[in-house]
């Protein structure tokens, strides 16, 4: 049986998980530490996790800066501490 889900077992403490198509949790941490982010809007496309004292997020994204229609990719790291809101903490164009 394969289904492209890992178990936890299957994931090594520190490493990152494969990308992945977005869970509703992972988009709803997602919208929740962009809030407020003004100029380049980015959606988000897939999602890598490690776990640490909390979860890093490596989100996949489509990048645009309306009115243009120039479209670009990049990935958006956020923390989620264990007790907290959710921080963006790198955004880098690919």
């Amino acid at each position: 049986m394969s289904d492209n889900t890992l178990s936890q077992e299957q994931v090594l403490v520190g490493g990152w998980s494969p990308y992945h198509p977005l869970t509703a949790e992972e988009k709803a941490i997602f919208d929740e530490a962009m809030k407020g982010l003004l100029g380049v809007v980015y959606t988000p496309q897939q999602v890598s996790t490690q776990v640490v004292a909390g979860m890093n997020y490596r989100y996949k994204c489509l990048a645009q800066m309306p009115p243009a229609e120039v479209v670009w990719e990049a990935i958006v790291e956020i923390y989620k501490p264990l007790k907290g809101q959710p921080i963006v903490t790198h955004i880098s164009r690919i």
